[in-house]
């Protein structure tokens, strides 16, 4: 089990950084975001900010799990299931919250990487802790799979809402400043207030 392991090890290195560099940066993003004056991003947020940060997490996690030295595949083929069925489970409530919201409406591109692939990905996952013990060294290409289709999962997700902020803040700003130019301050309060 270790040697197989082993050869795995800077994979996971490379892509375990990557995942804790990206929650960082997603948290300093929302933090910016923060200060805008507010469209009820909170339901919004819960929808299309959050996985993200789920998604790093379990590319993190995934890291983590290969690079213990386990006496054997047991434990660690057990916690993979885990891991995939309650990612299976939060993209369906991910599905939910995206139905609710009403600050946005996904497009196609949206319900692709929010919902279709991660399922997918935690697909792969849960029927790779079920083949675990018979595929070992197979298995481990598919976990690897799994992190990086979650880890760019992430990263299209958050360029996706970062690039929706900015052009948001841009056309409000837009919009406020020719309200003050026609003198009309009331069109850019209302701007300001959503």
């Amino acid at each position: 089990m270790m040697s197989t392991l082993s050869g795995w090890e800077n994979f996971y290195v490379i892509v375990g950084s990557s995942a804790g560099a990206l929650i960082g940066l997603q948290f300093v993003v929302i933090t910016l975001i923060a200060e805008r004056p507010g469209l009820r991003m909170a339901e919004a947020s819960a929808a299309f900010a959050t996985p993200s940060v789920v998604h790093f997490g379990v590319v993190l996690l995934l890291s983590a799990l290969v690079s213990v030295p386990w006496n054997g595949i047991g434990i660690v083929k057990v916690l993979w299931g885990f891991v995939g069925i309650g990612g299976l489970v939060y993209t369906v409530i991910v599905a939910r919250r995206m139905r609710a919201q009403t600050v946005y409406q996904p497009v196609i591109e949206d319900w692709l990487f929010h919902i279709l692939l991660p399922l997918v990905a935690y697909t792969v996952l849960t029927l790779s802790a079920f083949m675990a013990s018979a595929y070992t060294s197979e298995i481990l290409f598919g976990i690897g799979a799994v992190a990086l289709l979650l880890l760019f999962i992430g990263i299209h997700n958050a360029w996706d809402a970062v690039t929706y902020h900015v052009s948001i803040g841009m056309s409000s700003k837009n919009t406020r400043s020719m309200a003050e130019q026609s003198g009309n301050s009331r069109i850019a309060e209302k701007e300001c207030d959503k």
